[in-house]
């Protein structure tokens, strides 16, 4: 009997504690979400191209709307699962990223970062530019010429009292019908707030780069994940099936061996061939499309 009181008891308290939990926000927030909850699936999901253009549309200026109402940077969205929203370690901003395919197979990237600002509401869209960008792996970037991509990760800053945090991104990318594409980002912030993409911190043998950027089969999984316990980004290495076929990506896939970038005086440095036979999960973290994970 103590223990079915007790057990009445907990649930009460954790009923009530939910209870004020959502009283902290504005009811609009839960018609919102819900709102948004049924276009991001649209998006995704539905058949007609013009309709999930529409809704992509509409998902942002219903985002705006939410993001306008008081206390907004708390509001987690968690209803929202088909796209991604990830905070960072440090939380001083939030990424919302998510993807519209069209018809041909081709992908256009969409999102926003929100600062961590109780007074005002702090919002940069960010504006894919991907099809005009030559050489991405060598360019700075702003929000209004970004790398599109889909993150679901964020890797926190070495140094948290840094005034110049950089911190790195790890995002798939829908590239064409025939190949695609995994991207390591540099993500930092100018004097003015403003973000900006890409810095030379990625060593890569003789030369550094600003982002990397793996282009592989559409038929292929590729592994690229943070390992937190020894601070690694490790990933399948890449290759062509044959020699034949070298400098075509859309035939690239897994080899079966891995490298990898870790982090010493700045830099995330390049490890070649590395073991990770003995690392837990690593299959579990070979996925395309990050809402199909």
């Amino acid at each position: 009997m103590k223990k079915l009181l007790l057990a009445i008891c907990l649930l009460f308290i954790f009923l009530q504690s939910e209870a004020q939990e959502k009283q902290k926000f504005d009811p609009q927030f839960y018609t919102l979400q819900d709102s948004l909850k049924s276009l991001s699936y649209k998006i995704v999901n539905n058949q007609d191209e013009l309709i999930r253009r529409n809704c992509t549309f509409t998902f942002i200026k219903t985002l705006v709307s939410a993001l306008k109402l008081p206390n907004s940077f708390a509001f987690p969205f968690d209803s929202v699962v088909s796209i991604s929203i990830m905070r960072s370690p440090d939380n001083q901003f939030r990424i919302f990223t998510w993807h519209l395919r069209t018809d041909d197979g081709h992908y256009r990237y969409y999102g926003a970062i929100q600062k961590n600002d109780p007074k005002k509401l702090s919002l940069y869209p960010l504006f894919d530019n991907s099809a005009f960008i030559q050489n991405p792996q060598d360019t700075a970037l702003t929000n209004d010429s970004w790398y599109g991509a889909h993150y679901y990760t964020i890797i926190a800053p070495k140094r948290w009292f840094s005034k110049n945090k950089k911190y790195v991104l790890l995002g798939w990318k829908g590239h064409n019908q025939n190949s695609q594409q995994k991207v390591i980002d540099v993500l930092s912030f100018a004097k003015n707030g403003s973000p900006v993409f890409g810095d030379d911190i990625i060593k890569l043998k003789d030369k550094t780069q600003h982002r990397m950027v793996f282009e592989y089969t559409s038929q292929a999984v590729m592994m690229l994940r943070y390992l937190s316990d020894k601070k690694w980004i490790v990933y399948d290495h890449l290759a062509a099936p044959n020699a034949r076929s070298e400098g075509n990506f859309e035939v690239y896939g897994p080899d079966l061996s891995y490298d990898g970038l870790k982090y010493r005086r700045g830099k995330w440095i390049l490890m070649e061939k590395i073991d990770l036979r003995n690392e837990a999960s690593m299959e579990d973290a070979k996925f395309n499309n990050p809402l199909e994970k």
